[in-house]
């Protein structure tokens, strides 16, 4: 992508700017204590807004979801996730989605019956070292912890990882040897904004290659989770689905909602944001986000909404800054575009760089509200 040479020097200015800003905060942190340091930063839910120390915050945000598929499991390059971190946070990124676990028993190894064997230990030092680089760029992660791939025939382990959503006994061994361990390690980080429990179970509940698993199944693992999290950290929790159809009662209905969730798992179980996935092809079937808010588009308006997924590079005609603009002006939370890093063919940060930039300059105060 061509730049004006004015733009360019603008954007090193903000470069500047922002590198100056973020030393400033961290020799200010200096002087606190970790715990005060979390207490700051650590974001919270107020109403339907992120709040970051009383203050709004607004996800200016990407998705990063891999480098090398499974990265984090003996697979992680270093070098990559330092420079790309410092890459998006002076291009005015506060937060990346990334997919801690893509799909397989690589990491997680679950034995027939669905519970688990073994967590790889090269999973949690890797897992150390992403979040001491975010916070040393202040970039917030949302961490998603399984995806629809790992129900897909022919991925090694689909049959046990199906097992385990659909047995109790196999969804606690989930629980207590992986979901409670994560949060025990990084609840007290301060960059560690959420956990998406699971991409686009839209896929495993449609799609026969992805098992046809039903919603009182997934549901029931999604409560499950979710109320072990709020009983053991104080993270927040969601869900990426892949369609708003799932996620409303204007379609099919809401099959995250507090009410359907904590009838499977008490008062603990319930997603603390919404996160929903947009790609053009739905266009016709349920509009664009973008130009409406959450509540038009069929979500149910009690809780933050952030469009957790959509392509930089669509065929909507719309502009990445059109895109992230309208999105802010008609009440979404915040906007994570598919991808930074550019591992598929929906575009990468330098198509993305004129939209987060703008955002960045027109409300710095609530995508770095520290600064």
């Amino acid at each position: 992508m061509l730049l004006s040479a004015s733009l360019v020097l603008s954007m090193t200015a903000c470069g500047a700017d922002n590198a100056e800003s973020t030393d400033s905060v961290q020799e200010e942190a200096a002087g606190e204590s970790e715990a005060d340091i979390y207490e700051k930063k650590h974001v919270t839910v107020d109403g339907t807004a992120f709040k970051v120390d009383g203050k709004e915050l607004w996800i200016n945000g990407v998705n990063t979801p891999w480098q090398n598929w499974n990265d984090f499991g003996g697979n992680f390059d270093e070098s990559f996730w330092d420079s790309h971190f410092a890459e998006l946070h002076d291009a005015g990124v506060n937060a990346s989605r990334i997919w801690v676990n893509c799909n397989g028993m690589s990491i997680v190894r679950l034995k027939s019956d669905g519970t688990v064997q073994a967590v790889d230990e090269d999973h949690w030092t890797d897992l150390d070292k992403l979040f001491e680089l975010a916070e040393k760029h202040d970039i917030y992660i949302m961490a998603t912890l399984l995806s629809f791939d790992h129900f897909k025939d022919g991925n090694t382990g689909s049959d046990r990882f199906r097992l385990m959503v659909s047995d109790d006994t196999a969804t606690q061994s989930y629980i207590d040897s992986y979901v409670i361990p994560f949060v025990q390690r990084y609840g007290s980080s301060p960059s560690l904004w959420s956990i998406d429990l699971m991409n686009e179970p839209d896929w495993v509940y449609e799609n026969a290659e992805c098992g046809k698993v039903g919603w009182d199944k997934l549901g029931n693992f999604f409560a499950k989770c979710s109320a072990a999290i709020h009983e053991n950290s104080d993270e927040l929790v969601t869900v990426g689905l892949g369609m708003v159809k799932y996620n409303s009662d204007k379609y099919e209905g809401n099959y995250v909602s507090d009410e359907f969730l904590k009838s499977l798992g008490g008062e603990n179980a319930y997603l603390d944001f919404y996160s929903t996935h947009y790609y053009f092809w739905q266009n016709s079937y349920m509009g664009y986000p973008f130009e409406q808010s959450p509540e038009s588009f069929g979500l149910d308006g009690t809780k933050p909404c952030v469009i957790g997924e959509a392509a930089v590079l669509s065929e909507s005609g719309r502009t990445p800054e059109q895109d992230y603009e309208n999105a802010y002006n008609n009440g979404w939370n915040g906007v994570m575009a598919w991808t930074s890093n550019g591992v598929d063919n929906c575009g990468s940060l330098d198509d993305l760089m004129p939209a987060v930039t703008k955002m960045r300059d027109m409300i710095k105060d609530k995508i770095f509200p520290l600064e």
